[in-house]
């Protein structure tokens, strides 16, 4: 009895990675976006990453020639100057304000949008308006035409009922300037939050009103639990704006009163005291803190996306 062998038979050979075409054509497509990839990284990453090159060094452009590296001690300045700390908590207060009186007031009018009414449309656009105002406008407008105490018409008000005539920035200053980006930031937060409103679901809600629940208990047990992502969205968003604000501060008190928040004491250190690496290690921590944020708002708003996917 002879045994017999069979010779193995070749495999082909598995191809992996896409054909030539498949690469090309998707090359083809990214190709569009390259020079706006491009100028991204030139406007934006090229910077930062000289700012934070800078950062490290001791170098006021006074005496460009003196120029060292210290590592990490101007971190530690920004960390321990009373100056500067006081400035983190100026801009930690004015965040806090500004970011829950706006979603208080956001809320109120976006519940006050939700209902139909004659002239809504006309109402919303009135109301979005001074979130479309440039920034610095804003803050002259309220400088000059509300503020003033001479011809403001807060002042004139207040005369016309006999009252007192404050002088709203000097004996109010954080207020006032908080009072200014509260008026500039309700409409986002309106915005936002008008938004959710309109996504909830109105079978649930009439299914509430036919079982006898009051317009308290449905926006309490209904409404507002809906509402909790736009809620967060809404204030992180608006933190990541308003922490990096410096049009109200610079032109309504110009950083003074105890009004300087981490931006204008970023501006003050590289145009005034001309310490550029003191400046730059303030401005590289106010980004890690934009950044920071930023990433949760990102996460709400995932999170947002795949409730909105599920109900569908």
């Amino acid at each position: 009895m002879t045994a017999t062998t069979t010779a193995p038979t070749a495999t082909p050979a598995v191809r992996t990675g896409k054909p030539p075409s498949d690469r090309l054509r998707t090359w083809a497509t990214r190709a569009p976006l390259l020079p706006a990839l491009i100028f991204m990284i030139a406007v934006t990453q090229l910077p930062f990453v000289a700012t934070l090159v800078i950062s490290f060094f001791d170098w006021n452009s006074l005496y460009p020639d003196a120029r060292s590296f210290t590592g990490f001690t101007n971190y530690a300045d920004v960390l321990t100057d009373a100056d500067l700390r006081r400035s983190v908590w100026t801009t930690i207060l004015l965040t806090v304000a500004v970011v829950l009186a706006s979603l208080i007031l956001g809320l109120a009018l976006a519940l006050l949008l939700d209902r139909r009414f004659k002239g809504r449309g006309v109402v919303r656009t009135l109301l979005i308006a001074p979130f479309l105002v440039v920034p610095v406008a804003a803050a002259l407008l309220w400088k000059h035409v509300l503020y003033n105490p001479e011809y403001g018409l807060f002042n004139g008000l207040l005369h016309f009922v006999g009252g007192p005539q404050p002088d709203w920035i000097s004996d109010t200053p954080l207020l006032a300037v908080e009072a200014a980006l509260v008026w500039q930031w309700t409409p986002f937060m309106m915005l936002i939050l008008l938004a959710g409103l309109q996504s909830r679901d109105q079978q649930q809600i009439e299914a509430a009103r036919v079982d006898g629940a009051s317009d308290w208990q449905i926006f309490r047990h209904l409404t507002l639990p809906h509402l909790r992502r736009y809620l967060e969205l809404g204030a992180l968003l608006g933190s990541i704006y308003i922490v990096q604000n410096f049009d109200a501060v610079f032109t309504i008190t110009s950083g003074g009163l105890g009004t300087a928040n981490l931006p204008y004491t970023v501006y003050q250190s590289f145009y005034q005291a001309h310490e550029n690496g003191l400046a730059s290690a303030a401005g590289v921590l106010v980004v890690i803190g934009s950044i920071i944020i930023a990433t949760f708002a990102l996460r709400v708003v995932s999170s947002l996306f795949r409730e909105e996917a599920s109900r569908a």
